[in-house]
């Protein structure tokens, strides 16, 4: 399905609910199948979350997670630890050439049965569940947080907990902190010294039963987008915190830098576009820390006539599309002078977006969401669009509220 969307004033006003994060509830249904007595409200609809709870609940001994990377790491330490468990692990096409042998050795070092049904690295993977007496790990921590927080989750299930050495530079460390916060709330005890995650077993039931999901600040960045490309908005968004564990939270400094002003409410937070703000001809952000922010702030600048340079990127190249070579082609067809390399980005102030341009989004849901806000500078065609339900099924519906005009072609 490809969508024609337009915006005929750009100028927005409007009040809307954003599902919870889905970094966040992956974690918690991981720590709720754990510790059964842990509820959990918020959870966010994505697609992504779907499938991590349907794998969970399925007596089927193959599991096939689709797309959705996070559960197919999530679940790849769960059932490998897990006593008596055997199962399938598989997914789509392109999961199967996203790597996971990192987070396989380092289970393999605690004494976990994982095997290869395919090629080397790589899903499908066959699991058989031990009892895991080992308690120390080591693993590169350049790559992906998502193998490192697999391994935090897993580790107050095992008889002895966990110690987890990081070799390297770590990547996403916000989204490490996040799952160590979560350990924290429900009484488990870990520390993240330097290079080093130390995990307890849990003790005793968890010490608190009802958790609340955050709003996904991931999902929040189309609206500081939308908020910077229109001609003035005030957008209201619940349900956000100011002591977030999201590391996608620093697009609230990130994005006053491009004209974007973040109020907290009681229930959330308001946006608006600050008057009289002068755009800076360049900007240089390091966003090894939030990579999963790169496409929507290169599109943003694109479409403002602001330069940038964007580094700490080298995970993209092995999200669900080439995020990297995907933004290069797609920003090239508006117009936009780019270039990229294998961790960074770099782009030419532009003056003018070329119109209706139909925008390939590679089965990668960010790129349907980052490349959306365009409507409100040029008539812009999304291909694939249905894509965003991987992370954000309301996205279109919620436009519409905003007032954009949106046919399927």
């Amino acid at each position: 399905m490809t969508l024609a969307l337009h915006h005929p004033t750009a100028i927005l006003d409007g009040h809307l609910n954003i599902t919870g994060s889905k970094s966040e509830s992956n974690r918690l249904l991981v720590l709720q199948a754990l510790f059964p007595s842990i509820q959990v409200n918020n959870l966010s609809n994505a697609d992504d979350v779907q499938v991590m709870q349907k794998a969970l609940a399925s007596q089927e001994s193959t599991k096939d997670i689709h797309h959705a990377g996070t559960t197919m790491r999530f679940l790849t330490a769960y059932y490998a630890t897990k006593p008596g468990a055997e199962v399938t692990l598989t997914g789509s096409q392109r999961m199967q050439e996203r790597p996971i042998g990192i987070l396989v050795d380092a289970l393999r070092q605690l004494g976990a049965d994982i095997r290869y049904t395919k090629n080397e690295g790589y899903p499908p993977l066959h699991i058989k569940g031990q009892k895991i007496l080992k308690n120390t790990a080591v693993l590169p921590a350049s790559v992906s947080s998502q193998y490192i927080s697999a391994l935090m989750l897993v580790a107050p299930s095992l008889e002895n907990g966990l110690e987890i050495t990081l070799e390297g530079t770590i990547t996403s460390v916000p989204y490490i902190k996040m799952t160590q916060a979560l350990l924290h709330q429900i009484g488990i005890q870990t520390t993240f010294d330097d290079q080093c995650i130390s995990i307890l077993p849990m003790q005793q039931s968890p010490n608190t039963s009802n958790l609340t999901v955050e709003s996904d600040w991931s999902s929040a960045s189309y609206f500081y987008s939308l908020v910077a490309l229109s001609k003035s908005a005030k957008i209201t968004l619940t349900s956000y915190r100011p002591d977030s564990l999201q590391g996608d939270a620093v697009l609230k400094s990130l994005y006053n830098e491009l004209g974007v002003q973040t109020t907290f409410t009681k229930t959330g937070i308001t946006l608006e576009k600050q008057a009289d703000f002068s755009l800076p001809e360049h900007i240089n952000f390091d966003l090894v820390h939030a990579p999963d922010l790169a496409q929507t702030i290169a599109v943003s600048c694109a479409a403002l006539g602001v330069g940038c340079d964007l580094t700490g990127l080298h995970t993209l190249k092995i999200k669900e599309t080439d995020r990297l070579l995907a933004l290069h082609r797609e920003l090239t067809k508006l117009g936009v002078q780019i270039s990229v390399t294998n961790d960074s980005l770099h782009l030419k102030p532009l003056d003018k977006l070329k119109e209706n341009v139909s925008i390939a989004t590679y089965q990668d849901h960010r790129m349907a969401l980052a490349f959306a806000p365009l409507g409100l500078k040029v008539p812009i065609q999304i291909e694939e669009a249905v894509v965003v339900s991987k992370s954000y099924p309301d996205f279109w519906s919620d436009l519409n509220q905003l007032g954009f005009q949106i046919k399927e072609i």
